[in-house]
């Protein structure tokens, strides 16, 4: 089953966007899966009710060592919603993670950004590109690989694109940005450049690809590897994915950075967009050899199919 001999598995984040698909995928691949939340009832309603769900919050130690107990993998997946407080939580969620890691014996599994890179590593992301962020939220994420692989926990950082796509995945740029869950659509917002290109990561895909490195590769030691995805070469393919999938022509218009800029001292979602702006103006793409290299290929939806199953999740088409 796994290469840790131990197929139970702690999922922090699986009421989220990659945490949930990630436990999905994982139950279908016989793992025991128990999760951390801190509304039980909630957060069972509508899905597999094999997995067992601990009350419990991601930022309390010892809730998370007494959740963990007896696993051999703890998936931390868990963020603060709509990019609130990360200077408060997410270094310390971090902490109590790898603390509980060290004091069961367990591996732990991040999904990964692209925040941690600056861009003197662009255009082309390899994991062995030094990461020298320069916003706040990169240096919070390089921060936790840092404190991740500086412990000596076993671990394993999935770095991918831009999310969107599965059950859960309400909190990414497609759905809060592109287009609007629930609403008919009339239009589309592009916050990018013509001609730059983005990366994007369809959730299924990324957690199939993440449950068999878990799976595939040895559970000891820092091991990280960058899920290509959907590489949209010059920013237009999305949203021709997009027109494609409801069918008709749909005007596209380009984000109002300046609006954003505007309102960022006031709307807390706008001023974290704001800082993360360099990503759509600069041309990105994860580099996937060594995935390929371990896997023999990587799980990859064509990019029509995807969208229009995430435009029917989300109300849309």
């Amino acid at each position: 089953m796994t290469m840790t001999n131990n197929n139970n598995v702690l999922v922090l984040g699986a009421t989220g966007g990659i945490g949930g698909e990630l436990t999905k995928v994982l139950l279908q691949k016989g793992w025991m899966v128990r999760a951390l939340t801190r509304d039980p009832a909630k957060a069972a309603s509508g899905r597999d009710c094999a997995i067992q769900w601990i009350q419990g919050d991601a930022m309390d130690a010892e809730a998370v060592l007494k959740a963990a107990e007896g696993v051999g993998v703890i998936v931390h997946a868990v963020n603060p919603p709509g990019y609130r407080d990360w200077d408060k939580l997410v270094l310390p969620m971090m902490d109590n993670t790898i603390a509980a890691a060290k004091a069961v014996g367990a591996r732990v599994v991040l999904p990964g950004t692209v925040y941690n890179y600056g861009p003197d590593a662009f255009p082309v992301l390899t994991e062995d590109k030094p990461q020298r962020p320069l916003t706040r939220k990169g240096k919070i994420r390089a921060e936790m690989e840092r404190r991740l692989k500086d412990s000596g926990v076993p671990a394993l950082v999935v770095r991918a694109g831009d999310f969107f796509g599965g059950r859960d995945g309400g909190n990414n740029w497609f759905s809060r940005g592109w287009v609007r869950p629930g609403k008919r659509l009339k239009a589309i917002v592009n916050p990018g450049k013509p001609g730059v290109g983005h990366a994007w990561a369809y959730l299924p895909d990324l957690a199939e690809a993440t449950a068999e490195l878990i799976e595939k590769t040895p559970a000891d030691g820092f091991e990280s590897y960058h899920f290509a995805g959907h590489f949209d070469g010059d920013g237009t393919q999305m949203a021709a994915a997009i027109r494609s999938a409801v069918g008709r022509t749909l005007r596209v218009k380009s984000l109002s950075w300046l609006l954003v800029t505007l309102l960022s001292p006031v709307v807390v979602l706008f001023r974290e967009m704001l800082e993360m702006r360099y990503l759509w103006e600069q041309t990105l793409r994860l580099e996937n050899a060594k995935i390929i290299q371990t896997l023999g290929r990587e799980p990859h939806t064509p990019l029509g199919e995807a969208v229009k199953k995430t435009l029917s999740d989300l109300g849309c088409a």
